[in-house]
């Protein structure tokens, strides 16, 4: 056995002597070098691999998240529309409501054989008889005049105050003005 032994530790020796020889030349340890690059380069492949399927997974998720996000909003978007769409129409319901029973600042409504104060209290206004199909018989401030609707008329019931009214509309039982007051402007 000692024979088997000994050939088995020649041969050992014989082949440290021959890779510390290898080793040894340049070629030896440029191949050695290379090998160490490749097992670097493929471990960092290998490790970078790995990180980037993390991300990936990250991304993912983060991807189906957001996803599910805006399906969310767009759902409270289509019912946050739908009711602002119904509070629109309430509110121009409301709002023609409102105009029937209060118009807009010096606009007045007058039926026929009545008369208002307005225009802050410088004009008397009056529909003289029902409106006829081309106009109205109107009375400011005393004097009659036939206006049809859009017609403004020009009155300075003093001289330092300048109104105006306007016939904005009329049917069979009433008509719409518009009156208003300023100070007149200086000449």
């Amino acid at each position: 056995m000692s024979a088997r032994l000994t050939q088995a530790r020649s041969a050992e020796v014989r082949a440290r002597r021959r890779l510390a020889a290898f080793v040894g030349s340049r070629i030896g340890l440029v191949v050695v070098v290379a090998l160490l690059v490749a097992g670097v380069g493929i471990g960092g492949h290998i490790y970078g691999r790995q990180l980037a399927r993390g991300d990936t997974q990250e991304r993912d998720a983060a991807i189906i998240q957001l996803r599910a996000d805006v399906q969310k909003l767009d759902a409270q978007l289509n019912d946050d529309n739908g009711k602002l769409a119904a509070l629109q129409t309430k509110l121009t319901s409301v709002q023609a409501r409102l105009d029937a029973i209060m118009p807009s600042q010096n606009t007045f409504n007058i039926q026929p054989n009545q008369s208002l104060i307005v225009g802050d209290g410088h004009l008397t206004v009056g529909l003289v008889g029902p409106p006829t199909n081309d106009g109205i018989t109107i009375n400011i401030n005393g004097k009659q005049q036939s206006i049809a609707a859009g017609d403004v008329v020009r009155v300075t019931p003093d001289p330092s105050t300048d109104c105006r009214v306007q016939i904005q509309s009329f049917d069979m039982f009433k008509a719409t003005i518009a009156a208003s007051c300023a100070a007149a402007k200086a000449q």
